[in-house]
């Protein structure tokens, strides 16, 4: 018990230095819209719900995630990326700003779409709502080399004030190998910590810090099959963190817990936090993400950021909807509240 104690406060130090960081999130920013609809009944065209209108929300999705994630963890974080010039870009912008992070990193294109992904859930009354369809729209046309320039500018210029940059690759052309390369061709990066969360080329960022991939992920980088046997996994990790020359790999398995693979040290099976009846696991990897960076720029040991990056994931499956965890309760879980 005595352990457990001094391991929540050690912990809780870390979380506590927080507020003193700087992150600059350069990534895919995303509007995660939700339409909420009441069963009303069954059409007469087709056989598929009515829904009455009950409510819409638009909150940040993809790296905008991340971004409120370390806000509401306290850091104050930098972001840099594009939107359209249109209505779920213009939500975003106000998003940020009603929570006090700057948007001046943030470009807007004309007649660029926002990458949008709208979720509609339906349910009665007093039950719980489930997801019955998404809808993704997403630009047409990628990035124009202005507006990469302009991501490499800003991004470097940010890095001089920051703890971290973490990256957050959804593959919408925001955030890419080649955009890092440029960023750091003139030795930017300060030797801050650089942590890496891609969707489908983790294994082309060589020379991040660290990667955050779930065992999904690991499959599809490395063509195997892990299948959530540990040995497989071990074995994966290992090749990651030799190709990708990392410092620490950070590996999500959903109920499985995690696994944290550093140099010069054996690799540590994490449990998961918390009850594994979740309630939404949607945008729970920008959390993990967003405090395993916050911790390393603390100063925290790989495994320690995991541990606290565990408690955090564990929190946000048991909220609906893209969610994050604040600073408060992630003090509260890792003492034992």
């Amino acid at each position: 018990m005595q352990n457990n104690s001094k391991s929540g406060e050690r912990l809780a130090r870390i979380i506590e230095d927080f507020s003193k960081l700087t992150i600059t999130v350069l990534g895919d920013l995303i509007a995660d819209e939700f339409i909420y609809g009441e069963i009303s009944r069954v059409s007469r065209e087709a056989p598929v719900l009515i829904l009455r209108h009950r409510g819409r929300t638009v909150v940040p999705g993809g790296a905008g995630n991340a971004i409120y994630n370390l806000a509401d963890l306290g850091v104050t974080v930098l972001p840099v990326g594009v939107i359209g010039d249109d209505e779920p870009g213009r939500m975003l912008l106000h998003a940020f700003r009603k929570k006090h992070i700057s948007v001046s990193g943030i470009r807007r294109i004309k007649g660029r779409t926002t990458v949008t992904k709208t979720r509609v859930l339906a349910g009665m009354t007093h039950s719980t709502r489930q997801q019955v369809i998404r809808v993704d729209r997403e630009p047409d046309t990628p990035l124009d080399r202005s507006s990469v320039r302009d991501l490499v500018f800003q991004t470097r210029g940010y890095i001089r004030a920051s703890d971290a940059l973490l990256i957050s690759d959804y593959g919408y052309g925001a955030a890419t190998p080649d955009i890092l390369d440029m960023i750091r061709s003139r030795g930017s990066l300060n030797a801050i910590p650089v942590t890496v969360d891609s969707r489908y080329r983790t294994l082309a960022y060589s020379g991040a810090t660290a990667a955050t991939p779930n065992e999904a992920e690991l499959e599809e980088g490395l063509r195997t099959r892990i299948g959530g046997d540990d040995a497989r996994v071990l074995a994966a990790g290992k090749a990651i963190m030799s190709k990708m020359k990392l410092q620490s790999l950070l590996v999500t398995r959903g109920s499985d817990g995690m696994v944290v693979f550093q140099r010069s040290a054996k690799p540590v099976f994490i449990p998961i936090h918390g009850s594994d009846e979740v309630a939404d696991v949607t945008g729970a990897g920008d959390t993990v993400i967003a405090t395993y960076t916050a911790a390393l720029a603390a100063g925290a040991d790989p495994e320690s950021a995991a541990r606290l990056a565990n408690y955090a994931g564990g929190i946000v499956v048991m909220k609906r909807g893209t969610a994050t965890v604040t600073r408060d309760e992630l003090l509260h879980a890792v003492l034992g509240g």
